[in-house]
C-alpha cells in the first residue's frame, strides 16, 4: 500500500480526512499535536478515531506554542463565543482563533516523518468554505509547501515529490458530514470545540461548534456528540 502521513487533530474533518486517505488505498501514519492547545481534550478523540480506523501507527509530538501565544487556543485571550454564522463566515477578518503558522508547523513535522517513513503523501483536513479566513487553508499555502517539500529535503531533491492532499479543501461543512456517513466514520469519537468545559463537554457556542451543528443540520443528520449548550 501506498504511505501517507495524515494529521489528525481528532475533530470531524481530520476524522473523515483519515477515512478518505484510507478509502483511496492508503496506509495512513497518523500524527497528532499536544501544542499547548486549551482544548487538549481533542487528543483523547484522536487516539479514539486512530483506533477505530485501525490506525498501525499514531504518534503525538510535543511542541508548545504557548512560547509565542497569539491565539485564543493558545493564549489567555477570550474564545469567540456565540457569533452568528455570517460574522464566522468570510470577509470578516482573520479570527482570534488562527494559530500563528500553526499550519506550516503541522506540516514541517509531517515532511521530516514522510521522509522517514518513505511516505510521499500528507493528507490534511482544512476546509476553506465553511470556515473562517485562516490563511493556512488555501490551494495557495499548500501549493507552496509542496514547492518547499521538493527543493528542501533529501526525498525531494532525490526525485520524489510529496503531495500535499486536502480532500475537504472545497466542501462545505455538511458535504463534509455527509462524507464522513457515506465513509461509515463515527462522529460520536471526535472533537470539534475550542472552549470544552473541565469535563470535555463541547459548549456549543464557539465558532468549531456552530460550523459542526450547522453542518449536521444542514446535512439532515444529528450530531450524536454532547454539548454544554
Amino acid at each position: 500500500m501506498k504511505r501517507a502521513v495524515v494529521l489528525l487533530s481528532g475533530g470531524l474533518d481530520s476524522a473523515v480526512t483519515l477515512a478518505i486517505a484510507k478509502r483511496d488505498g492508503f496506509e495512513p501514519h497518523a500524527l497528532s499535536f499536544d501544542y499547548g492547545q486549551r482544548h487538549r481534550v481533542e487528543l483523547d478523540a484522536a487516539r479514539r478515531v486512530a483506533q477505530a480506523a485501525g490506525v498501525r501507527d499514531h504518534r503525538v509530538a510535543q511542541i508548545d506554542l504557548r512560547v509565542f501565544g497569539g491565539s485564543a487556543l493558545t493564549d489567555d485571550i477570550p474564545v469567540p463565543l456565540e457569533r452568528s454564522v455570517a460574522e464566522i463566515g468570510h470577509g470578516h477578518g482573520i479570527p482570534v482563533t488562527y494559530v500563528p503558522a500553526r499550519n506550516t508547523i503541522f506540516l514541517s513535522y509531517a515532511l521530516a516523518w514522510s521522509e522517514v517513513t518513505g511516505a510521499a503523501h500528507i493528507f490534511l483536513g482544512v476546509n476553506s468554505v465553511d470556515y473562517s479566513d485562516y490563511p493556512d487553508c488555501r490551494t495557495e499555502f499548500l501549493q507552496a509547501f509542496e514547492h518547499l517539500a521538493s527543493v528542501g529535503t533529501k526525498s525531494g531533491v532525490e526525485g520524489t515529490r510529496v503531495r500535499v492532499h486536502a480532500p475537504l479543501l472545497h466542501l462545505s461543512k455538511a458535504d463534509i458530514v455527509l462524507k464522513g456517513a457515506e465513509l461509515e466514520v463515527n462522529f460520536a469519537l471526535t472533537h470539534s470545540c475550542y472552549d470544552p468545559d473541565v469535563d470535555g463537554i463541547s459548549c456549543g457556542k464557539c465558532d468549531a461548534c456552530q460550523l459542526r451543528l450547522k453542518g449536521f443540520r444542514e446535512a439532515g443528520l444529528t450530531d450524536p456528540i454532547r454539548y454544554a449548550a
